[in-house]
């Protein structure tokens, strides 16, 4: 026997005494045959087994279906799995707690009867007969009274599911969808079909007959039609069966083929209506940019439509697992040269993808680590090195180093070693040897100032940085001389005029960071070096 004690709330709230207050104490005893031998819990539907032991419905349910064949109690082997309902220990249950209700004990409410797999098969035989003559009044109340069924209990819902209800909402919806009219759809059997698509979604995941109907090309026509209505509920359930269809290859397929796909699902970033279209959305693009056949193409498609800026947007403020999502996509985006394009245009990539590695999760560092590494390889082939300049600037080195301490897959763990070895030949002057060994090198400074505006932006942008960085070394030491060097070669006259011509943001700022060392050291200094300056462009 268990003993239960509680206190009266009410008492603390009007102030009563201390001895006033231990009279409304209760004490109260749990009788043994009304706890459930397996929960050992107060039973709230107590069934009776073959064995001729009751327990609570929800605990032996779960008991079965773990593959017991036993009564937990005695041990024996169930002749039947019948779960007979004990409607005597239930109403003495019942009175118990009404006679207990001061002591904080609540009424337990008579349980429904469980659908039984006889009546889920009459109803979806009323429903085929509906579904023949397309009569929508009778379809849509036998589709009721299932969803009825399905919310007063999960013991409903798994014995609507596994007597095929799916198959028939499946066969119904291609049935409903049949006309070839639109307007008359529009008025007439659209609010069918998104019933169906509404009882569906709690039938997932769907069996493969269900998927195979569902995916026909008609199907998906009608599923896109309805995701380009502007009505949210028809939205949500329609993109939520593409997505739940889109774990097979066959029908990613068959809806790439669909017009407008694209467009609707890009819209859907675009102009965001909830999350879970968002979401659903994302996994949607990321079925169809991973799938094997036609992958350029596609990506391309993606792309032109600006989705990698869309994506990058998103990254900034997404929650986690929108996170993963949308950095599985831009990883996919980046097999295909204009999505590495697109990408390598836009300022927010590299920050982006770095602050990504070690701040969501293993899956998104994976992702962040090869859109890097993709973007990386892609320019070792034009020799630019813009990109890893980049990933330097935001902090990519010191991110993999300690990517590979913490721990990674395989795959992240190759490209994270590659990345920093392409990485490292950039690195030479963030090092103190390296800052060193460059001021002690007589080539330096020149070499340094006459690149400025000969080469190409990307040149001026590293001849800049490579100054700004000994200037900064040097400032700390106290010496001058690199400045006097920079000056002597016409360092100053050659920043005024990269100002004047425009550059970067971060080029500008450290421009203008060196005039304002290299000013106190003007005082009686010529520039000794003025053959760089003939025929130099204003542009690039």
């Amino acid at each position: 026997m268990f003993s239960w004690t509680r206190r009266n709330k009410t008492g603390r709230k009007t102030g009563r005494s201390k001895k006033q207050q231990s009279r409304l104490d209760k004490e109260f005893v749990l009788p043994d045959h009304f706890r459930c031998p397996i929960s050992l819990d107060l039973m709230k539907d107590p069934v009776t087994l073959s064995s001729g032991i009751t327990y609570d419905r929800e605990s032996i349910e779960n008991w079965l279906e773990e593959g017991n064949f036993t009564c937990p109690v005695t041990n024996q082997v169930l002749r039947s799995f019948d779960r007979i309902p004990n409607h005597s220990l239930r109403k003495m249950i019942q009175e118990w707690c009404q006679e207990n209700r001061n002591s904080g004990v609540e009424r337990i409410l008579t349980p429904k009867v469980p659908v039984t797999g006889m009546e889920v098969y009459e109803i979806l035989s009323s429903m085929e007969a509906s579904m023949k003559h397309l009569d929508k009044c009778g379809f849509l109340e036998t589709l009721t009274k299932i969803n009825k069924w399905g919310f007063e209990s999960e013991r409903n819902r798994k014995c609507i599911v596994d007597n095929g209800t799916a198959d028939t909402l499946a066969n119904a919806f291609v049935a409903f969808s049949s006309d070839d009219d639109h307007q008359s759809l529009e008025s007439d059997h659209y609010s069918v079909l998104e019933e169906i698509l509404s009882s569906l979604n709690w039938m997932f995941p769907l069996e493969n007959d269900a998927r195979k109907i569902l995916g026909l090309k008609p199907s998906l026509n009608m599923l896109v039609l309805l995701m380009k209505r502007r009505d949210f509920s028809s939205t949500e359930n329609a993109i939520l069966v593409v997505k739940e269809l889109c774990y097979d290859q066959e029908f990613i397929e068959a809806l790439v083929g669909i017009e407008e796909i694209h467009e609707v699902l890009v819209r859907f970033i675009k102009e965001p209506i909830c999350h879970a279209i968002t979401k659903a959305s994302l996994m949607v693009i990321f079925s169809i940019v991973s799938s094997s056949n036609h992958h350029e193409r596609i990506k391309t498609q993606f792309v032109e439509m600006g989705l990698v800026p869309l994506v990058l947007n998103m990254l900034i403020d997404g929650e986690k697992h929108l996170n993963e999502i949308a950095l599985g996509v831009f990883d996919r985006i980046l097999d295909s040269k204009e999505g590495r394009e697109a990408a390598c245009g836009n300022d927010l990539t590299m920050p982006v993808l770095v602050k990504k590695i070690l701040r969501v999760s293993e899956l998104a560092t994976e992702y962040s680590v090869s859109s890097i590494w993709k973007l990386s390889s892609f320019e070792k082939q034009s020799n630019e090195g813009r990109v890893l300049f980049e990933a330097l600037q935001v902090g990519a080195f010191q991110k993999l180093v300690l990517l590979l301490q913490c721990g990674c897959g395989d795959s992240t763990k190759e490209k994270a070693t590659q990345l920093l070895k392409l990485l490292n030949p950039y690195r030479i002057l963030d090092s103190k040897e390296g800052r060193e060994a460059a001021c002690g090198n007589d080539l330096t400074m020149p070499v340094l100032v006459k690149k400025i505006l000969r080469v190409s932006e990307l040149a001026t942008e590293y001849s800049v940085s490579s100054i700004w960085k000994l200037s900064s070394f040097e400032k700390q030491s106290n010496e001058g001389r690199v400045l006097f060097e920079a000056l002597q070669v016409g360092a100053f006259q050659k920043l005024v005029l990269l100002l004047q011509c425009g550059c970067g943001d971060s080029t500008k700022e450290k421009a203008t960071q060196l005039l304002k060392l290299l000013n106190p050291y003007r005082s009686g200094l010529e520039c000794i070096e003025s053959s760089d300056f003939k025929n130099l462009k204003r542009s690039f």
